[in-house]
C-alpha cells in the first residue's frame, strides 16, 4: 500500500501501474469534502515520491464515481471573507494541478455519476474512459455559482468553447455517448471492461504508444482561438444564454465571461481567474437560496424516506374521477411502474382521462424519452372502469372528484364499502378539511388527504394531509406512494387550504387590494414576473379558473374570517359574475386565442378593464414596489403562520412547498428565505407600512418577538 486514507487508498496493482481508488468511508457516495481533498493531497504527494511509479489509474469503490463537493459544506465556505475563500480554492486547486502534471500518465476509470468535482477530477487526468451506465457533467449553476476546481479553464481546452459553454450554461448531465462525441472522454466501454480498458491505455502510454504529454499539452496552454474566433464565440453565447438565463440567475454568464477572460493564459493564471469569479458568485443572495433549496431538498428527501418503515407497499391503486386531472394522476402512476384502476361514472369522463394519460405519453414517445414499447405498458397499467368490481384488491386510492363537500362524502362512504379493511383512501381536495370529509368514514384512520397540483406531470409536489384520526401509516403509504409516482412529498396537518392554498389566497387578496387601488392588471402581472414569479397573478388566476379560485377564498373566508373575510366585491368576482372563467372558457383577465400549436396565447382584452372600472375604489400611485409589497407581504406573513401554528413542521418544507406548489421563485429560496434576506425586523418595519390595508399586514406577535430578538429561519 502506497497511501491510506478514509476516503483514498493506493496501491500497486502491476509492474509499476498504481491504482487511485475513491472510497470514503461511512457514506454511500463520494464526494469532495475536507476529508477526501487532504487525502487526495496526501496521495498525490505519496505517488510523487515514489520513483517506481509508471502509471496511475484512478477508480471509485463505489456505484457512483464522484457526485461533487460536499455541499453541506458550502453553508460555512462561502461565509468566509473574500481572501480566505479564494485562497482555500486556490488550495484545493494547486492538489489538482499537480495530480495533472505527475511525471507519469494517468487513466481515469468513469464507473458511474462523476459530477461538480467529480468530473473536474477526471479532467485532471490524461485520458478518460468512461462506462455505458456513467454520466458526466458540470450542474453547478444550478446552485447560483460556476465550476470551481479547474471546470471553466480545462473543459472549452478539451472539448472546445461551444460545447463547453453548452454543457457549463445549461448544468446538464450528459449520458456517455454524448461525452464521447464531443470528445470530453476517450472511450466508451461496457461496467464489465472499465477496469481492463483503463490498463489497456495506461500501457500504451507507458510504452509510448501513446504520446500522453502531447495530449495533456492542451490543458495547460491558452485557448487556441484568435482575437475574432473568441470574439464571435463569446459574445454570441453571452447574449443567448442570457437570453435563457433571464436576468435573475447571473451564473450561466458569469461563467462565459470567466472563460472568456482566461482565454489567453496558461492553467495556473487561468485558474486564479476562475476563482475570483467563483468567489464573486458564492457570496451573492442567489447562491445563498439555491444552495439553501438543495439542502432544503436533501432534508425533505431524508424525512419522506423516515416513513419507509412503516409504509404499506402499494402494488395496485386507483382513481376515482377521470377527466384531466385523474388522467393524469393515472399517467403519472403507470408511468412509474404501479398499475392503477380509473373509475368514472360517465363513459365521457373515462375517455377524457384516457386521452389525457396517451396524450402525455405519446409526448415522452416524441421527446425520445420513453419507447413506443413502454408507452403501450404504460397504457396498459390504466384500467378504466365504471364499476367498482376489483377494488377489492386496491392498496391505495386516490378520490379526485368534484370540489365539493357533499358529493365527496357520499363517494367516500361507497368507496369504503368496496375496499379492503386495510386500504389507504386519500383525497385530492385542494380546499376541504380532511377531518371533516373523515366524518363520512367509518374507517378514518385510513384516510388522509392526497393533494396534487396541476399539472400533474410537472409539477412536483405533493402535500399529503393528517386529519384528526388520520393513522401513521396511512400517512407513510401514501408518502410513500407519492415517492414512488416520482414526486416530492410535503406532509401537512390540516386546516382551510392547507399549506399551499392558505399561503396562495392571501397573495391574490393582496393582488385584488391592487386592482381596487387603481393598478392595472397587465402592469402587475409584468411586475410579478419581472420579480421571478413564472406568472404573474392575472395570468394565474385565469389558469387556475375564476371558478376554483372564487370557491377557494369563500373556503379560506370561512376558515379565517379574521383576516381572510372581505365584504367588498373583488376583481375576481366581477370575472366570476361574467362567466369569464379564464383559460377554460376562452376569456377571463385576458381573452385566449389558440396559437399554431393549438396552445391557448393570451391577449389583451378591452372588455375586461370595462368590467373592472366599477370596483376601483381610489386610485393610488403605486410603484413597482408598492405592487411587489402588495402581494408578498401577506404571502409571507400567512407561511410565517403556518409554520407558528405547525401546519408544516419546518422552514425548509414550507419554503419547498411555495417552490414546487406554485413555481415561488427558486433563486429567492422560498417565503421564509425571502424574510430572511431582507431581515426579520426590515421585513416587520416594511409591513408595518402597510397596515392600514388590514390584518394580512399585520405580523404576528411571534414574529415582532423574532424581529426584537434578531432571530432568522434559516440557521
Amino acid at each position: 500500500m502506497i497511501y491510506e486514507g478514509k476516503a483514498i487508498t493506493v496501491k500497486a496493482l502491476e509492474s509499476g501501474i498504481v491504482e487511485l481508488n475513491f472510497d470514503l468511508k461511512g457514506e454511500s457516495v463520494n464526494k469532495f469534502n475536507r476529508l477526501t481533498l487532504n487525502d487526495l493531497r496526501q496521495a498525490v504527494d505519496a505517488i510523487k515520491a515514489d520513483a517506481s511509479v509508471t502509471g496511475v489509474i484512478v477508480t471509485s469503490g463505489k456505484d457512483v464515481f464522484i457526485v461533487g463537493a460536499d455541499i453541506t459544506e458550502f453553508v460555512d465556505n462561502f461565509k468566509l471573507p473574500d481572501e480566505e475563500l479564494v485562497a482555500g480554492n486556490l488550495e484545493a486547486n494547486k492538489i489538482f494541478s499537480d495530480f495533472e502534471d505527475l511525471g507519469v500518465p494517468t487513466v481515469v476509470a468513469i464507473n458511474g455519476i462523476a459530477l461538480g468535482g467529480g468530473f473536474e477530477m477526471c479532467m485532471a487526468a490524461d485520458y478518460r474512459v468512461m462506462s455505458t451506465t456513467a454520466k458526466v457533467g458540470l450542474p453547478e449553476v444550478k446552485l447560483g455559482i460556476y465550476p470551481g476546481f479547474g471546470g471553466t479553464v480545462r473543459l472549452p481546452r478539451l472539448i472546445g468553447v461551444d460545447n463547453a459553454v453548452e454543457w457549463i450554461a445549461s448544468g446538464k448531465e450528459n449520458r456517455a455517448e454524448d461525452a464521447l462525441k464531443v470528445r470530453a472522454v476517450d472511450a466508451v466501454v461496457t461496467p464489465d471492461k472499465l477496469q481492463a480498458a483503463a490498463l489497456d491505455l495506461i500501457k500504451r502510454a507507458i510504452s509510448s504508444e501513446l504520446n500522453y504529454k502531447a495530449k495533456r499539452q492542451p490543458k495547460l496552454d491558452k485557448l487556441k482561438l484568435n482575437a475574432i474566433e473568441q470574439m464571435m464565440a463569446f459574445e454570441t453565447s453571452k447574449g443567448f444564454v442570457a437570453g435563457q438565463a433571464g436576468p435573475n440567475y447571473p451564473a450561466p454568464v458569469e461563467a462565459i465571461k470567466t472563460i472568456q477572460k482566461a482565454a489567453n493564459f496558461g492553467r495556473d493564471k487561468a485558474i486564479e481567474v476562475e476563482a475570483a469569479g467563483f468567489v464573486k458568485l458564492a457570496k451573492t443572495s442567489v447562491a445563498q437560496s439555491l444552495v439553501g433549496l438543495f439542502l432544503s431538498d436533501q432534508e425533505l428527501k431524508k424525512k419522506a424516506k423516515a416513513y419507509d418503515k412503516q409504509a404499506r407497499d402499494v402494488k395496485l391503486a386507483a382513481v376515482l374521477g377521470a377527466g384531466i386531472m385523474g388522467g393524469g394522476i393515472a399517467y403519472q402512476s403507470a408511468v412509474k411502474g404501479t398499475p392503477i384502476l380509473m373509475k368514472d361514472i360517465r363513459e365521457e369522463g373515462i375517455q377524457m382521462g384516457l386521452d389525457e394519460a396517451s396524450k402525455l405519453l405519446g409526448k415522452r414517445v416524441e421527446k425520445g424519452r420513453l419507447t413506443a414499447d413502454k408507452m403501450a405498458q404504460a397504457l396498459n397499467a390504466i384500467r378504466p372502469t365504471m364499476s367498482y368490481g376489483d377494488f377489492g384488491n386496491v392498496d391505495i386510492v386516490v378520490e379526485a372528484v368534484v370540489e365539493n363537500p357533499k358529493v365527496k362524502h357520499a363517494v367516500l362512504a361507497e368507496v369504503e364499502g368496496h375496499v379492503r379493511e386495510d386500504a389507504i383512501i386519500a383525497s385530492n381536495t385542494s380546499t376541504i378539511s380532511i377531518s371533516y370529509l373523515a366524518q363520512a368514514l367509518k374507517r378514518p384512520e385510513n384516510f388522509c388527504g392526497m393533494h396534487f397540483f396541476n399539472p400533474v406531470h410537472m409539477m412536483p409536489l405533493v402535500e399529503v394531509i393528517r386529519g384528526e384520526k388520520t393513522s401513521e401509516t396511512a400517512i407513510a403509504t401514501t408518502v410513500a406512494y407519492a415517492k414512488k409516482m416520482g414526486k416530492s412529498p410535503v406532509v401537512v396537518n390540516d386546516c382551510p387550504g392547507f399549506l399551499v392554498n392558505r399561503v396562495l389566497f392571501p397573495y391574490f387578496g393582496g393582488f385584488a387590494r391592487a386592482i381596487a387601488h387603481g393598478v392595472d392588471f397587465v402592469r402587475a402581472d409584468k411586475v410579478m414576473e419581472k420579480f421571478g414569479w413564472p406568472m404573474g397573478p392575472a395570468y394565474l388566476m385565469d389558469v387556475v379558473g375564476m371558478d376554483t379560485g372564487h370557491h377557494g377564498r369563500d373556503v379560506m373566508a370561512e376558515g379565517f374570517p379574521d383576516r381572510m373575510k372581505d365584504d367588498t366585491r373583488t376583481a375576481v368576482d366581477v370575472m366570476y359574475d361574467a362567466n369569464r372563467l379564464g383559460q377554460k372558457n376562452g376569456k377571463g383577465f385576458y381573452a385566449y386565442e389558440m396559437d399554431k400549436k393549438g396552445k391557448p396565447k393570451k391577449v389583451v382584452d378591452p372588455q375586461a378593464y370595462e368590467l373592472l372600472k366599477p370596483i376601483v375604489a381610489e386610485t393610488r400611485e403605486l410603484s413597482d414596489e408598492d405592487i411587489i409589497n402588495y402581494m408578498m407581504i401577506p404571502l409571507c406573513l400567512e407561511t410565517v403562520r403556518c409554520l407558528e401554528d405547525k401546519i408544516v413542521e419546518t422552514a425548509a418544507e414550507a419554503d419547498m412547498g411555495l417552490i414546487y406548489g406554485i413555481g415561488f421563485p427558486p433563486f429567492r429560496g422560498g417565503a421564509l428565505r425571502y424574510i430572511d434576506s431582507i431581515g426579520v425586523a426590515e421585513f416587520v418595519a416594511m409591513a408595518d407600512k402597510y397596515a392600514d390595508l388590514g390584518p394580512l399586514y399585520h405580523p404576528t406577535a411571534k414574529l415582532r418577538e423574532m424581529a426584537a430578538n434578531g432571530q432568522r429561519f434559516y440557521g
